[in-house]
């Protein structure tokens, strides 16, 4: 079971300076959590990657960064939410490759393999939720 260490930090994201708030605090958590330099580097690239997914195609959202202990090891979780026009072709996004605007390039896919778990949650008109966590190794 996967349980929240301390405080979760809520950031809301309506400007370019909330996308690179969210990044400072995802590497505070990544610090905490004891992630190694290459991992803090790939979680924080993941989570810049969404915050500005968020900005940019949410219209704007919120992002919740938790450090997280699953017994065994601790890690990073962030969630970024929006009530934007949601994903329509969700498997198109996902796609290698694919970019609909002037993000890092990496994509939703390029987010997901940063980190060992992804959990995307859509509906066309209703928003989007996107969950990442990286594990300590």
């Amino acid at each position: 079971m996967t349980t929240v260490v301390g405080a979760a930090q809520l950031q809301a994201i309506v400007s370019d300076e909330d996308v690179v708030r969210v990044r400072q605090l995802v590497r505070t958590a990544a610090v905490t959590a004891k992630l190694s330099l290459v991992d803090q580097t790939k979680v924080v690239t993941a989570a810049s990657e969404l915050a500005r997914n968020t900005l940019v195609y949410g219209g704007g959202g919120q992002a919740e960064v938790s450090t997280v202990d699953n017994g065994a090891r601790r890690g990073v979780r962030v969630v970024f939410s929006d009530d934007g026009p949601g994903i329509a072709d969700v498997e198109l996004a996902l796609t290698d490759g694919y970019t609909s605007g002037g993000g890092l390039g990496l994509g939703l896919s390029g987010a997901r393999r940063l980190v060992e778990e992804f959990e995307l949650n859509t509906e066309v008109g209703t928003g989007t939720t996107i969950a990442i966590t990286k594990w300590a190794r």
